[in-house]
């Protein structure tokens, strides 16, 4: 019978070359969950409670940590059940809702990281103007639109994917559900689904991407013209931080995406490797580097701990 049909499961991959009962893999995986989850909270209890850090650039940060947060919970379940308990079923229904979530929360996150460098770009080329141009109902305005931008955009993908027949392999080559992923095993006409999943790459990172590098050539303009060496040190590196966590997250997503494309004859462990990357990676190193870089946050952390 070639109808097709839409599979009760789907079954999830772990790292290729490793067995599934790794508990050294498991355990490196849990605490790099519980490094993210107690950063990012961190994070967010810091810029809470500190009314110095009750600024747009901490708000941003804060929904930053708020969207790492959704991304690498969104991964958890799935990745910690493959090797804690070998368990590599996930049903369709569900294997759908992650692909949302996961694509959802990556939208929302780059249009932050665009909202932090227009933050960026007003504070360097109009500091006079910063206050009045960059309000606290402005942000939250700004925020809203950003999560609404990723809930309406990804909703038609988990929408269209849903109505396809499958009746090929359930084997997919993530401990998560993507889309391209889920895609590759439909049996049904798939044109509209990578039409309008491309679509959506295009309208949110590849836009989102194009503004935060034309934010940069007009920062890096304004810095070049400035006179002081060390007006140019300072204001450089007020921009540190959300460079690191533009390259962070949108180098991986950059190389998933020609990997996916273009390099099907690479072995597959490259796959998951980079896949693994793009969704654990930017959450832990994001609260660290701002941390690092941010002296009142730092210096907020270090009391807390010496409370302790």
């Amino acid at each position: 019978n070639k109808t097709g049909f839409s599979p009760l499961t789907f079954i999830l991959t772990g790292i290729p070359g490793l067995p599934m009962s790794n508990y050294w893999m498991a355990f490196s995986l849990s605490s790099l969950y519980l490094l993210m989850l107690l950063g990012n909270c961190i994070l967010l209890w810091t810029i809470k409670t500190d009314r110095s850090l009750h600024t747009p650039m901490y708000y941003l940060l804060s929904m930053l940590a708020v969207a790492d947060l959704g991304l690498s919970v969104s991964t958890l379940p799935s990745m910690l059940a493959i090797f804690w308990f070998e368990s590599t079923s996930l049903h369709f229904d569900a294997c759908i809702t992650q692909m949302y979530f996961i694509h959802c929360f990556s939208a929302i996150e780059s249009g932050v990281l665009v909202a932090m460098a227009f933050d960026r770009f007003i504070a360097i080329c109009y500091p006079l103007q910063y206050a009045s141009l960059l309000t606290s109902p402005l942000i939250v305005k700004a925020g809203g639109v950003i999560f609404m931008r990723g809930v309406c955009v990804v909703l038609p993908v988990a929408v269209l994917i849903k109505k396809l027949p499958f009746c090929r392999s359930t084997l997919l080559s993530h401990s998560f559900c993507l889309h391209q992923d889920v895609l590759r095993l439909a049996c049904g006409d798939v044109r509209i689904n990578s039409l309008y999943g491309l679509t959506a790459v295009i309208l949110t990172k590849g836009l989102d991407s194009l503004t935060i590098l034309l934010s940069y050539l007009m920062i890096i303009r304004a810095i070049t013209s400035t006179i002081s060496h060390e007006a140019r040190v300072k204001a450089f590196s007020t921009c540190i931080s959300h460079l690191c966590a533009v390259l962070v997250f949108y180098i991986p997503l950059i190389g998933l995406s020609i990997i996916h494309r273009f390099g099907k004859h690479l072995p597959p462990f490259t796959h998951t490797l980079l896949a693994d990357v793009y969704l654990l990676v930017p959450p832990v190193l994001n609260p660290l580097v701002y941390s690092w870089k941010t002296r009142q946050i730092r210096r907020r952390i270090l009391t807390l701990l010496r409370c302790r």
